[in-house]
């Protein structure tokens, strides 16, 4: 709802009119700007600065058609929207807020579709879903506002994230994150899993930016945002930015079966979906929001099609929805804003009261209708031509022409109902017109959606542009955009015919929906998200009381089991490349150390007094000592020795001191187990592997000789080793000695309290659970 109605007395807080001037400004000069290039550069053009070099990313930006139609629509429209803003939330406290967002929010939408790198797009496209949370959540005091913009967050953040992954993979497989580079090179590029991987999650992060089925409940939600936020975010670019991820990748990966159908059948359901859940609503906001759903699926869907008439009716659609679309959501703001309500039964002959907007509504309602010298009709008649050319569209055709039929009633709805028709009740709210600033913007951008109707030879290069970049190879595009006559009247018709009767029956229509909506309700998609944001805390806590259980023999036997299926899981997916070694006989030294290794691990499963098994895994350290001496590492042979000796000692004797001091029981160790065993030996087994593997491809000795050529002019040593640890890396060598110092500091508090006298025995708390004593 519109910012509260000023009391004549209540004092002005919002941006006066020479800010909300400057503010304005950014939009026309950016505008300014994109009409520039448009006129002294031909298309494409490109420019690339270093980002990070050392991982091939660039600041690459490339502007072809497609570039340049969504720059025009974003600043076009943007100008128009800011103009608005300055009418709609005027004396708002925090206007300058919004401003700021809107402006925020213009510069990444510039920035994605014109980024030429993945990385680049990504950080881009992450920014408009950050900046959008902000905006929705703008009456953020709101309960309902803050809810709404946290699942924006959620599901666009999400399939974010489901993008970046498909980035890097795509990344990777082709050896470039330049955008056009990868799209020329796709179609010469064989299958593998790792294209088709990356393939889903580029669709599933387009599919939610978009609002396509299943993810399309979150878009009606957001209109909880300010009128002048859903006309540019939801109605005009935000929401396009899906549409034009796929269009910019279909030339090379339109060839692609799973590509295909993916977008016809997900495009085709959300147009369906959505247009059938419009006759539900009885907001006027809600219903154009469910009615831009099923938009975006009509334009998801003519991506997928096949053939260079797809192109032009994507680039004629794109267009021609943002000059109807962008000035419904202003006429239902400026009712909003003039009766204080959207509710559409309360509304009614408001062309009294509001007679330019009523006019808006009319000239943008009849573009969306298709009526002839509209862009509308225009745009409808590209995309008959298209699906004509597309046997499963051709067999839906009537299908099609019901869900045509549906957005002609949401045009009546928008243009005639509101405005022309009494509610049928004398409770309606008092009306006035708003100021010029919320006038002007629907008038302007509903008339150029009819002056372009009328001369479709204005926009006609430009959809060619947009349809070249969106179709495989480098020849030209023929577009033919006119006012005709023919199989295009009589599909006008039809539809016309068809729409003006769910029109009249909307009230049964809706009544009838309602109760569909009960029973399908609960199994929705908008229900299940619901439930899997409760279920967040549910699992979060299952999992804390699963893996945080405050027992260590626990934790490391899941930390083994992890690194046993990773390692595992990498050796088995490269092990067509794997080098065995040839079988080698072992020396007598070696043979000794492996004997004392095994016995000690052996000896350690069976022990229950862990003094024994200290003992035991004692055995373990001295043949590893063993392997370093015969391996020519006498030092390090020696030094594991001693610790080796010094650490058997010490917790021989700490153990032994406890049990004086009364704290012996429960210092047993566990009887074996039999998953900690089987996870023991599978981790043994994996590295055991990982060694043999190791082992068979050549060492590479360029590291060891630059050791051995440099300890003695850089640091006058000729025991390589200590050379290492004390001049090569010196400090990584201080850090390990105060990690030791700052442990020893850490336990004497514990020493002193082993030192001390024994307490009764009736300040001992037992632990049944624990199977011991504590103090």
């Amino acid at each position: 709802m519109a910012y509260a109605h000023h009391t004549p007395h209540a004092p002005d807080v919002g941006l006066g009119l020479a800010a909300r001037a400057a503010f304005t400004l950014l939009p026309v000069a950016a505008l300014a700007w994109v009409l520039g290039l448009l006129s002294h550069y031909d298309l494409p053009i490109q420019a690339r600065w270093a980002w990070v070099p050392s991982a091939g990313i660039e600041l690459a930006f490339y502007i072809d058609g497609l570039s340049a139609l969504m720059l025009l629509m974003i600043t076009g429209v943007g100008v128009a929207v800011f103009v608005y803003a300055g009418g709609y939330l005027a004396g708002h406290p925090q206007q300058g807020r919004l401003y700021g967002l809107l402006s925020l929010f213009m510069a990444a939408m510039i920035g994605c579709v014109t980024a030429d790198n993945l990385i680049t797009l990504f950080v881009f496209w992450e920014l408009t879903s950050l900046v959008s949370f902000l905006l929705v959540g703008f009456h953020h005091e709101d309960a309902a506002s803050r809810k709404s913009a946290q699942q924006a967050l959620l599901v666009t953040g999400t399939g974010g994230l489901a993008l970046l992954a498909g980035f890097i993979l795509l990344g990777q497989v082709m050896g470039t994150t330049s955008i056009s580079t990868i799209v020329a090179q796709l179609p010469q590029m064989p299958a593998s899993p790792a294209l088709t991987a990356a393939l889903v999650l580029m669709l599933v992060g387009a599919f939610t930016k978009s609002a396509q089925f299943p993810f399309h409940f979150w878009l009606p939600n957001a209109m909880s945002a300010p009128t002048p936020v859903s006309a540019y975010l939801h109605s005009a670019t935000m929401v396009k930015l899906g549409v034009y991820l796929l269009a910019r990748f279909d030339p090379g990966f339109g060839e692609w079966a799973l590509w295909e159908w993916a977008l016809k059948a997900v495009g085709s359901l959300t147009a369906a979906w959505g247009m059938v859940l419009a006759l539900r609503e009885r907001d006027l906001k809600r219903i154009l929001a469910w009615s831009t759903v099923a938009t975006l699926g009509t334009l998801v869907a003519l991506v997928g099609l096949r053939g260079e008439g797809a192109t032009v009716a994507v680039g004629a659609m794109l267009l021609a929805h943002a000059l109807y679309k962008a000035p419904l959501f202003f006429v239902a703001g400026n009712i909003d804003h003039g009766t204080g309500t959207r509710v559409i039964d309360r509304l009614g002959n408001l062309r009294h009261a509001m007679p330019w907007t009523a006019a808006a509504a009319l000239l943008a309602g009849a573009s969306m209708a298709g009526m002839p010298m509209s862009f509308g009709y225009i745009a409808k008649d590209a995309i008959l031509a298209a699906k004509a050319g597309d046997e499963v569209f051709a067999f839906a055709r009537a299908a099609n022409t019901v869900f045509g039929a549906i957005a002609v009633a949401v045009a009546a709805v928008a243009a005639i109902r509101v405005f022309w028709r009494h509610p049928g009740s004398n409770e309606t709210p008092q009306a006035h017109e708003g100021g010029w600033a919320l006038v002007l913007p629907p008038l302007v951008l509903a008339g150029l959606g009819i002056v372009l109707g009328v001369f479709p030879y204005v926009v006609q290069g430009l959809i060619a542009e947009a349809s070249v970049a969106m179709t495989p190879g480098t020849e030209a595009v023929v577009v033919a955009l006119a006012l005709e006559v023919g199989p295009s009247l009589l599909s006008l018709a039809v539809t016309l015919a068809v729409g003006l009767m769910v029109f009249f029956f909307w009230d049964p229509l809706h009544r009838l929906f309602e109760r569909v909506a009960l029973r399908v309700g609960p199994i929705g998609m908008a229900s299940q998200y619901e439930r899997a944001v409760r279920a967040i805390p549910a699992v979060a806590a299952a999992a804390t009381r699963w893996l945080q259980h405050g027992r260590l023999p626990g934790y490391g036997v899941t930390m083994l089991a992890v690194s046993t299926a990773v390692l595992g899981a990498v050796l088995l997916g490269g092990g067509a490349a794997w080098a065995w070694p040839a079988w080698t006989p072992p020396g007598w030294g070696f043979g000794g150390a492996c004997v004392l290794i095994a016995t000690g691990a052996v000896l350690a499963l069976f022990q229950r007094d862990r003094l024994v098994l200290l003992l035991a895994t004692g055995l373990v350290g001295f043949g590893s000592g063993v392997v370093f001496l015969f391996a020519g590492a006498p030092d390090v042979a020696f030094t594991q020795f001693v610790v080796e000796s010094v650490f058997v000692i010490v917790a021989a004797s700490v153990l032994m001191k406890l049990r004086q001091r009364g704290f012996g029981r429960g210092l047993d160790a566990p009887q074996p187990h039999a998953l900690r065993a089987a996870v023991a030996v599978g981790f043994g087994a994996v590295v055991a592997l990982w060694l043999l593997v190791s082992v068979a491809v050549p060492f590479d000795a360029s590291l060891s000789q630059f050791f051995a050529q440099r300890s003695v002019p850089d640091a006058q040593g000729r025991n390589v080793v200590n050379v290492i640890l004390v001049d090569f890396r010196a400090l990584d060598t201080l850090g390990e000695i105060s990690v030791v110092m700052l442990s020893l500091l850490a336990a004497w508090p514990l020493l002193r309290a082993i030192g001390g006298p024994p307490g009764p025995v009736s300040q001992r708390v037992t632990h049944p659970a624990r199977g011991g004593t504590a103090p």
